[in-house]
C-alpha cells in the first residue's frame, strides 16, 4: 500500500520574497524529487496545510494508519523527510518506533492524527 506525502508549495516560511523568487515550500518539495522518492510513497505537493506559523511542512498519510504532520522545515532537510517517509511506509500502523526516525521527526511533529475507523453503512 502506497502513503503519501504532502509537502506544503506555498510556504513562505515567514520570508518576504521578490517577485518571482520560489517560495521555501516549494524548493523543500524540489529537493525532494531531487533527492529521490523512496518505492511506495507518493509525493504530492499541495497548496497548504495550515501551518504557516511553523515553517515548511509536509504531512504523510496512509489508509488505516496514523497520520502526521511536521513543521519547522527547509529544502536542506529533504534527506531527513525521505528517510522518514521510508521508515513510515515500512510502519503497517504509521508508528515508527522513536528511535528508527530522523531526529526532524521526533522534535517538529506538529501533529498526529489517529486512523479514520470505517463504519459499516446501517441495512436499510
Amino acid at each position: 500500500m502506497s502513503v503519501t506525502l504532502h509537502v506544503c508549495i506555498t510556504c513562505r516560511a515567514g520570508q518576504t520574497l521578490d517577485e518571482g523568487e520560489v517560495r521555501p515550500g516549494a524548493r523543500l518539495h524540489a529537493a525532494i524529487l531531487d533527492a529521490g522518492v523512496p518505492d511506495g510513497v507518493n509525493l504530492v505537493p499541495v497548496e497548504c496545510l495550515s501551518a504557516c506559523n511553523q515553517g515548511c511542512s509536509v504531512a504523510l498519510s496512509a489508509p488505516g494508519r496514523w497520520s502526521y504532520v511536521y513543521g519547522r522545515l527547509s529544502e536542506a532537510n529533504a534527506k531527513d523527510v525521505i528517510a522518514g517517509a521510508s521508515a513510515y511506509a515500512a510502519a503497517p500502523d504509521g508508528i515508527v518506533p522513536w528511535r528508527s526516525r530522523p531526529e526532524i521527526f521526533r522534535k517538529q511533529s506538529l501533529a498526529r492524527i489517529p486512523p479514520i475507523a470505517v463504519v459499516p453503512e446501517a441495512a436499510e
